[in-house]
């Protein structure tokens, strides 16, 4: 059945088929009728397309024909003109012929003036015919003109190797120095010298503060005279001395390195604080005092016046030397008396102190300490004898030997022959050294003593055992050549119980 069924269906199908076959030759006619026609409008717009080609062809291959036209045309032009944004020295000759170029620079050549700008505002001017400037390159322009290739012009548009020239005009260098130093910058009344900064010292805070330099006016005449030249034979129309560099400056200012190292060593210096002390004495060396030996030289290198500390040690050695100095004393007899002269006492050694000082200072050192001496005494104050001491009467022919406040021996001597000028001096003095079996030797004379105790030079304490009596007044006519001569006894007893540097008090 279903086979019989689908034989069935295809029959039907092609019974209607051949019931239409007027609709299946009308649907085959239209096909045929829309293939020809779109064949039709392929052809047509391809025919428009060849006519739309050709006319830009024609068009582009018009315009190239005039532009070549133009280019040759400028080509032409430019063997006898200049490029365009030719400039000479500054002048512009664009387009122009070489004579008429000439005519030009010419032309601004005579009316040519530089301007110089200086601080303040101030304008001054050098004028081309105060120098006598004047050109002479004809060749020159010439040369620049040949160099133009015409056909090269569009190029050139793209570059200034071609256009942009500079030739060296001419001018009396004389003239030109002359100019310059007429120039009011160099009126001694009008220059401000520049200055480095400086530094002051504030006694409130004992400390130092930068002080700002001074910029100045001074204009370095080798610089501008230098720039001035070229500017005018560029023609420039100005320079400003400031941009250009003309203005002599100082070599530092506030923020300088060295200069911030110049304030931190000047207020090390003077943080330094030496206090000297000997006895009741005290004298302090600080920053109000070390400030005025600072200086500071032109390198910005700081130094310590050496004549200054000099000075100052010679001033305060005063303080604590009593070499020579007037003395109160108290005789053994009671007597107080004055005594000044001899060599027994304090003597501050200067040229070691000075160098301590110096080096203090740079180190920024604060100490207490007594001054670098080259002698002492056996005590402090002005009264620096102390209780041990040789002391010997002139007068009385006598001598008493003290240690530590104890009579040691005591008795009569024979002093300097006062008949024949060769008194023993007065004075405190300091005994030098002692020893045994001396012989003292002088101008006709050699005797030995057993115990030798200089104290003034040659001057001494000894034995004398060739005198067989002391004291009186043997001295005016008999006495000695100064030395103070003992019995064996007495010279004995001081020799074993004294000391080198023991104050010998002559009065």
């Amino acid at each position: 059945m279903c086979l019989f069924g689908f034989c069935i269906k295809e029959v039907s199908n092609t019974e209607k088929e051949l019931q239409n076959p007027v609709n299946t030759l009308n649907e085959e006619s239209t096909e045929e009728s829309t293939e020809e026609s779109t064949g039709e409008l392929i052809k047509e717009s391809l025919k428009q397309t060849v006519k739309k080609y050709r006319k830009s062809l024609i068009s582009g291959m018009i315009l190239l024909c005039v532009l070549l036209v133009i280019y040759l045309g400028m080509a032409q032009y430019f063997k006898h003109h200049f490029y365009f944004g030719t400039e000479i020295n500054g002048i512009n000759i664009s387009g122009k012929s070489i004579e008429a170029a000439k005519a030009m620079i010419a032309l601004e050549l005579n009316d040519y003036t530089l301007n110089i700008k200086e601080r303040e505002g101030k304008i001054e001017q050098i004028k081309a015919h105060d120098v006598g400037l004047k050109y002479n390159f004809d060749k020159e322009i010439e040369k620049i003109k040949d160099d133009q290739d015409g056909y090269k012009w569009v190029s050139a548009c793209f570059t200034t190797e071609y256009s942009k020239k500079t030739v060296m005009l001419e001018y009396d260098e004389n003239l030109l120095k002359e100019q310059i130093n007429q120039l009011s910058c160099f009126e001694p009344v009008n220059i401000v010298e520049p200055k480095n900064p400086s530094f002051r010292y504030v006694e409130e805070d004992n400390s130092y503060e930068i002080v700002e330099g001074v910029v100045g006016n001074k204009v370095d005449n080798n610089i501008l005279y230098s720039r001035v030249a070229e500017s005018i034979c560029n023609m420039k129309a100005e320079i400003d001395l400031e941009s250009i560099g003309c203005y002599i400056k100082s070599q530092y200012d506030l923020k300088s390195p060295q200069v911030l190292e110049v304030e931190n060593t000047l207020n090390k210096y003077i943080a330094t604080k030496i206090t000297y002390t000997a006895g009741d004495s005290i004298k302090i060396l600080d920053g109000s005092q070390i400030n005025h030996w600072l200086t500071i030289d032109e390198n910005l290198q700081v130094a310590v016046n050496e004549k200054e500390v000099d000075d100052y040690v010679n001033e305060f050695s005063d303080t604590f030397n009593t070499v020579g100095k007037t003395r109160s004393f108290v005789t053994s007899s009671g007597e107080a008396i004055t005594i000044s002269g001899g060599d027994y006492g304090r003597s501050i050694d200067k040229v070691k102190e000075k160098e301590y000082i110096i080096s203090a200072i740079k180190e920024g050192k604060t100490i207490t300490k007594e001054p670098v001496f080259n002698q002492n005494a056996l005590a402090y104050g002005n009264n620096d004898i102390g209780n041990t001491y040789v002391e010997i009467s002139l007068a009385k022919q006598h001598l008493w030997f003290y240690k530590n406040g104890s009579l040691i021996v005591q008795g009569n001597v024979v002093t300097g022959n006062v008949s024949k000028n060769h008194s023993t001096r007065k004075g405190v003095y300091s005994l030098k050294y002692k020893a045994r079996n001396v012989v003292l030797r002088g101008q006709g004379y050699a005797a030995h003593v057993d115990f030798w105790m200089p104290f003034d030079g040659g001057i001494g304490i000894h034995d004398a055992s060739w005198r067989s009596v002391f004291g009186l007044n043997i001295y005016n006519t008999n006495g000695s050549h100064g030395c103070v001569n003992l019995p064996y006894n007495v010279a004995k007893q001081i020799f074993n119980n004294i000391t080198p540097g023991t104050p010998v008090i002559c009065y």
